[in-house]
């Protein structure tokens, strides 16, 4: 099992750091890895820079040792394991998590729309249509984070664009079909309301009509 540890923690560094205890608890119940998380990239929830890992390689605990964890430490694994190097595995620990809207929990979320797994992308798409309704939960908190990551959230509507077009063409003549595009829009519309102003639209004009980049 991981040991506990601190916040240069690469797993722990993965949330705000009143949550520390929180994930040194997810820590202890997970099996060791052999290789360490891989490509982890930075965002800031509410205030607060945090370091996700892009990948992560650790078998999925027992049963009965993620029932041992309080909701709150259960929620952070499976955070955790949506990272997981397994896409499989990937959207079984997202669908625990993808109705919540605590700050924490929306950047794993947002970091798999710009994925390939369609699946994924349809599990998103259908938990966030509440996104296009002002006031509601998650169009405030799919708005803040929106709005204070901007680079992040431009590179990832380029990769929602840049999958579509390499492997989903042939399934969604025009982007305007594809899931991901749905979930872009549904993105822009927090993040508009929070920032005030129309949010920049990053797909080519072309696939916004006609599915061409």
């Amino acid at each position: 099992m991981q040991p506990l540890s601190d916040r240069s923690n690469p797993l722990i560094t993965a949330f705000p750091a009143e949550l520390a205890s929180d994930a040194e608890a997810v820590l202890a119940v997970m099996p060791d890895s052999r290789l360490q998380p891989h490509a982890s990239f930075s965002v800031t929830v509410e205030g607060q820079k945090v370091l996700i890992p892009g990948r992560l390689y650790n078998d999925e605990p027992p049963t009965d040792r993620v029932a041992s964890l309080s909701s709150r430490q259960q929620q952070l694994l499976h955070c955790l394991y949506s990272r997981h190097c397994d896409g499989m595995v990937r959207q079984r620990h997202l669908a625990k998590v993808v109705g919540s809207t605590d700050p924490w929990v929306v950047p794993f979320v947002v970091q798999l729309v710009g994925e390939y797994v369609l699946e994924i992308l349809v599990v998103i798409c259908d938990e966030l249509r509440d996104l296009a309704t002002p006031g509601t939960c998650g169009h405030l908190a799919y708005g803040q984070f929106l709005v204070d990551n901007p680079a992040f959230f431009a590179r990832t509507q380029r990769r929602v664009v840049s999958y579509w077009s390499c492997y989903y063409r042939g399934t969604y003549a025009s982007f305007r079909g594809y899931p991901g595009c749905t979930i872009l829009d549904l993105l822009r519309s927090a993040a508009s309301d929070r920032a005030g102003h129309p949010w920049p639209n990053l797909a080519p004009a072309g696939a916004r009509v006609d599915g061409y980049c």
